[in-house]
């Protein structure tokens, strides 16, 4: 059994390997697509906005609803994508805590 002083050294040190995954995750970044790539939305892996970009031929002022559609489409893509990465990233560190 380990001693109290042997687990607090082990947990600090997987906090600081723990933060150093999230700054790296945070410095990613992850590209969302609608169909037909028509509008990407890119954003940190911390989950901050970067840009929306639209291709001219999903830009219509008559039909506002697909490019909003297609917008959300793509920010939950990425969304997910980072979802999936932070799982991965740091869903390693679940098993490891000391207690």
């Amino acid at each position: 059994m380990m001693n109290m002083q042997n687990m607090m050294k082990q947990a600090q040190k997987l906090q600081k390997q723990m933060e150093q995954k999230q700054a790296d995750l945070a410095a990613m970044s992850f590209v969302g697509k609608s169909a037909q790539e028509l509008v990407t939305a890119t954003f940190t892996g911390d989950k901050k906005l970067v840009s929306i970009d639209f291709k001219e031929a999903v830009v219509d002022p008559e039909d506002l609803e697909t490019l909003s559609d297609m917008t959300a489409q793509a920010i939950n893509d990425a969304m997910t994508q980072i979802d999936e990465a932070t799982k991965k990233t740091l869903g390693a560190f679940a098993g490891k805590m000391p207690f």
